[in-house]
């Protein structure tokens, strides 16, 4: 389970590390090698930041749901479970002040 994870976690560096820049160059490299007309390199490149764009929300959503599965399994509260208490307890400290002032 952890080693899922932390490939995920390491293609996901890989992918974040690739910058609009180098996906441009990347592009405009294919699309010379292809013989593209400028228009149709343009449209390539385009096509190439949504993608990878894509990639990287899909990623992220897959990476957020491995974490919070394994801390599930970890059984580590989570910041709503500790917001929940957190509520819990000052609902109880209002009620005790209530009763101390009666």
């Amino acid at each position: 389970m952890f080693d899922l994870l932390k490939n995920t976690i390491l293609t996901g560096i890989g992918i974040a590390s690739m910058t609009k820049d180098k996906i441009e160059k990347l592009g405009k490299k294919i699309s010379e090698e292809s013989k593209l007309s400028a228009e149709e390199g343009k449209k390539f490149v385009n096509d190439l930041l949504k993608q990878s764009e894509k990639a990287r929300e899909n990623l992220e959503a897959q990476v957020q749901k491995l974490v919070k599965n394994a801390l599930g399994k970890l059984d580590i509260p989570t910041h709503e479970d500790l917001n929940r208490l957190e509520k819990r307890i000052k609902k109880l400290e209002n009620s005790r002040a209530e009763k101390n002032k009666k």
